[in-house]
């Protein structure tokens, strides 16, 4: 658990200037540091961002009216999207219980649950004897987890619920202890029973006692169904048929503040810059919900508010961990470090690779772009799937991703600042033909 305040690293000269890369430092043209801090501010206030909730909208009808100043036409895409809300959700056996996370789309176990024995499941989907009327307690592997889509994680839970589990519970074995949220198709429950994710550091207890196969009570309860969610484009159509597309989610199943802070920041910065930066292009800004259920937003948005393929220049994606600090791990505790977590990836078209080399050099992860024939990920698949290219996305998991405690102490403000330069010069070099 972190125990650093914000003023360690948001204190007095934290947004000094700065080196965008090696070769070339920041002028007055270039993001605003002041700017960028209250974006990202601004953003970790709205609090949860789960899709069509309180905050998720508080927030779009914030970056709706943000682009409006900056002289778009906005328009908003309704569509539903599935939502829960807790009223208990907890892991009995012998004398431990614990509260467990919910795994989406959520079946409910009713107020008295569902029982069995205890039998744990390794990551391969191993277990001992019989898994018939059990409770399956599945022991992921360690790793930076964000989709139950993974054949790594949903195949032992498979596996487990095939073989006769009730319900089962996985444990999220990650950096931080803590229980990592898992993106969700959104469309349907993804197991035959009721799933629930439990913090690693909450798990030895239940480790213990499925040794045994003790007898185990999970109780899942709540209100669900589907609730109204929006998308939104900010359009400045100058009617030249040449469309430059931007876009980045802003919904995620926590506060999110690492991992969609820095990218709706990034964004913004580019919206307000763009109209006249970039003037022999129409420009498409689009801002995506639903995220967390398999990019459900992201697909809706390229039916209907998306630029027309043939028409569309260059398409740049903003998305996770754009700029998340990093962090010692030290005996006595985790203690910030200056630098963003390096496990983010810059994806691009093959013919644009040396650019992307040259504009983000010295920008950790960054500056070793890969090709996006060979690596894409997130929303820029839909992007790619969708037929637009050349086009460009970023995305990475960070210490804290979909983890609850992913709050304002993961921001990191001076790589934000460097990343939405390296956003605009990209930007401008493409829209001048800076391509072999």
């Amino acid at each position: 658990m972190i125990d650093t305040s914000r003023r360690t690293f948001l204190g007095a000269g934290a947004l000094a200037p700065l080196v965008a890369n090696k070769a070339r430092t920041l002028s007055s043209a270039s993001p605003s540091p002041a700017s960028i801090e209250a974006d990202l501010l601004r953003y970790v206030a709205f609090g949860n961002k789960r899709a069509g909730g309180p905050g998720d909208t508080a927030c779009g009808e914030w970056l709706a009216g943000e682009l409006e100043q900056a002289g778009y036409v906005v328009t908003r895409q309704t569509f539903s999207a599935p939502y829960f809300e807790t009223s208990r959700s907890q892991l009995s056996c012998g004398d431990a219980t614990v509260a467990v996370y919910p795994q989406p789309i959520v079946r409910p176990t009713g107020p008295g649950g569902v029982t069995g024995p205890l039998v744990r499941v390794d990551a391969a989907g191993r277990f001992a004897g019989t898994m018939q009327g059990a409770i399956a307690l599945v022991d992921l592997a360690f790793g930076r987890w964000s989709s139950m889509l993974s054949r790594a994680a949903r195949g032992p839970i498979e596996a487990a619920f095939a073989a006769g589990a009730v319900a089962a519970v996985a444990i999220t074995n990650g950096p931080t202890g803590k229980v990592i949220a898992l993106n969700a198709d959104g469309r349907q429950p993804m197991f035959d029973g009721p799933v629930a994710l439990i913090a690693p550091q909450d798990a030895g207890p239940f480790l213990a006692a499925a040794m045994e196969r003790c007898e185990a009570r999970l109780i899942v309860e709540g209100e669900g169904g589907q609730r109204p969610a929006f998308n939104l484009v900010g359009r400045l159509d100058r009617g030249l048929g040449r469309w430059i597309a931007v876009s980045t989610p802003r919904s995620g199943w926590f506060g999110c503040a690492g991992e969609r802070g820095p990218g709706v920041a990034a964004w913004l910065d580019v919206a307000r810059w763009a109209p006249a930066a970039l003037p022999d292009f129409d420009l498409a800004l689009i801002c995506n919900t639903g995220h967390e259920y398999e990019y459900l937003g992201a697909a809706e948005a390229m039916h209907e508010i998306a630029p027309a393929v043939e028409a569309t220049r260059f398409w740049l994606h903003i998305g996770a961990n754009v700029a998340s600090r990093d962090w010692h791990e030290l005996p006595a505790g985790w203690s910030p470090l200056p630098n963003v977590d390096v496990q983010r990836v810059l994806s691009i078209s093959p013919e644009l690779l040396p650019l992307a080399r040259s504009i983000f050099a010295g920008q950790l992860g960054y500056e070793a772009p890969v090709s996006s024939s060979v690596l894409s990920a997130g929303e820029l698949d839909e992007v790619i799937r969708a037929g637009y290219s050349p086009a460009a996305g970023v995305f990475g998991i960070h210490r804290y991703h979909h983890v609850a405690e992913d709050d304002e102490r993961c921001l990191n403000p001076e790589g934000t600042v460097a990343a939405a330069d390296g956003f605009r010069r990209l930007l401008e070099a493409v829209a001048r033909g800076a391509m072999p």
